[in-house]
């Protein structure tokens, strides 16, 4: 098998231009539909391909507060945005000890809400409240959850060992409690979308999950993501060559908001995947966030324009 050919150098260096001179492509905030919250880039697990790089050990990203959160969500009315989505990502959501207020506050106020989760034990530690939420919120609020591969060995590549059966657990108790649930899964090379997606659904049935394996919302499956790697560079002529339209990439209508440690104050990003990244830090306000957003980065075209992907 041919070695996987590494990024050049000069490739997304300069926000304007591509390394061979052309315009590069940018994308206009139409509209913040969804607002996502990094709850801090703890987590339980270190996973082979974390998109975040979440660890138990890194905080790079501190967790965000209940108050923190609000003061976006008051933004949200104050400015009539129109954002009818709170997501919550981490790291794992649950370990931030403000996670179920901030979910909660998000609902009250009438918003959607998805909880990315790894569905074990932090999510678990919650169960009783998190049970009461549910009851009473019931379709506003979303569990999604990460598991990487519809068969053991595959979901345990990426997340360790023992983490497989955890996993099945704490969906069967969201689904025997009564939570609107969708999955986050993998797209493997040597396996095709379809056949993926006929495993998740045999899976699914097993575990009696009302999940539809063929809905791309219910079942999310994101593409393996290696900044080192090759890919090309999005250019404005690429618009119109690869037929995907502007609107339909993720800064098109969302933001994320995380708190880096030593911060004295959260800040707004554009991007879910690129946290780390000062390029794509928009300011401090949501107000501040509104200008374009220039495709400057391998995540960009191999995640969102090429894969097709989205966070929401």
């Amino acid at each position: 098998m041919q070695a996987a050919a590494i990024l050049r150098p000069e490739k997304f260096q300069d926000p304007a231009l591509t390394a061979d001179g052309k315009a590069r492509a940018t994308v206009t905030l139409n509209g913040l539909e969804t607002l996502w919250i990094n709850t801090g880039t703890l987590c339980n697990l270190t996973c082979r391909n974390c998109y975040i790089e979440s660890s138990p050990k890194n905080d790079a990203l501190v967790y965000m507060t209940a108050a923190e959160v609000a003061t976006y969500l008051d933004e949200i009315k104050e400015q009539n945005l129109g954002t009818t989505e709170i997501g919550f990502t981490g790291g794992e959501p649950f370990m931030n000890p403000d996670a179920l207020t901030m979910i909660e506050d998000a609902l009250q106020r009438g918003f959607k809400v998805m909880t990315l989760t790894n569905a074990m034990k932090p999510m678990l530690k919650s169960a009783d409240k998190l049970k009461d939420i549910g009851s009473r919120y019931g379709d506003q609020l979303t569990m999604r959850v990460s598991l990487d591969h519809h068969t053991k060995d595959g979901h345990e590549a990426e997340r360790g060992a023992r983490n497989w059966q955890p996993a099945l657990d704490g969906l069967s108790w969201l689904s025997e409690n009564g939570f609107n649930i969708h999955i986050a899964g993998r797209t493997f090379i040597d396996e095709a979308e379809s056949s993926a997606r006929d495993g998740y659904a045999a899976l699914f049935t097993s575990l009696s999950l009302s999940v539809d394996a063929f809905n791309p919302e219910e079942l999310v499956l994101f593409p393996e993501m290696d900044a080192t790697l090759d890919v090309a560079e999005i250019t404005t002529e690429c618009w119109g060559i690869l037929d995907v339209h502007p609107d339909s990439i993720m800064c098109a209508s969302s933001r994320m908001i995380v708190k880096r440690k030593g911060a004295e104050a959260p800040s707004v990003i554009a991007c879910t995947l690129l946290p780390y990244d000062t390029e794509f830090e928009l300011g401090r306000t949501l107000k501040d966030s509104t200008h374009d957003v220039s495709l400057n980065h391998p995540h960009c075209a191999r995640f969102c324009v090429l894969g097709g992907a989205a966070c929401s």
